[in-house]
């Protein structure tokens, strides 16, 4: 049996159908004017994982697939790749939902950070490494690495800011839910 759509449900949809748009219009277009070393933070998956940590694997694989697909069809050279890479973000990022505390804000950024070092590496085994491009170490130090530093550190900005939303919605369901008891 599926899961009932709820209005609590359309609002977290619209809520991360919003930040996945910002997300994919801020790193597609004016992050791409400010890169550290033609590195740009990956704020799409910041949003993917927030998603999936903060709403569960359901919300995180959905957005991650959809954000993913954006950016196959508007960057990528195979159509699902990045679908997939963002939904298996999502979907992991979602099994920590259960032990994120309110307060803890180690547990997102390590998850975030990991989620990005993860990404690098899967991005160079299927797009390089199987195209006969061995140079790993210059693709770590000069693209993966960096990349996850920068996506580190304005995930400490961006995810607070996600979090602080999410949680607005989670109140006023709360709230809701006192109200007919």
């Amino acid at each position: 049996m599926f899961p009932t759509f709820t209005e609590i449900d359309s609002m977290y949809v619209l809520v991360t159908f919003i930040f996945m748009f910002i997300s994919f219009l801020l790193q597609s277009t004016l992050l791409s004017q400010f890169t550290i070393g033609d590195i740009t933070p990956n704020l799409l998956l910041i949003t993917v994982s927030a998603t999936g940590l903060l709403l569960g694997r359901r919300f995180g694989m959905i957005s991650g697939f959809l954000g993913g697909l954006v950016v196959d069809i508007f960057f990528g050279r195979i159509l699902g790749l990045y679908a997939l890479l963002y939904m298996l973000a999502g979907y992991l990022n979602g099994i920590f939902r259960k032990v994120l505390f309110p307060g803890d804000f180690k547990l997102p950024l390590a998850l975030i950070m990991g989620s990005d070092l993860a990404f690098g590496h899967a991005c160079y085994i299927l797009m390089f490494f199987f195209r006969g491009d061995f140079n790993y170490v210059f693709y770590l130090t000069k693209i993966i690495l960096p990349e996850v530093i920068y996506t580190t550190i304005i995930a400490i900005f961006y995810f607070p800011l996600i979090k602080y939303v999410i949680g607005r919605i989670q109140y006023h369901e709360q709230k809701a839910e006192e109200t007919v008891e």
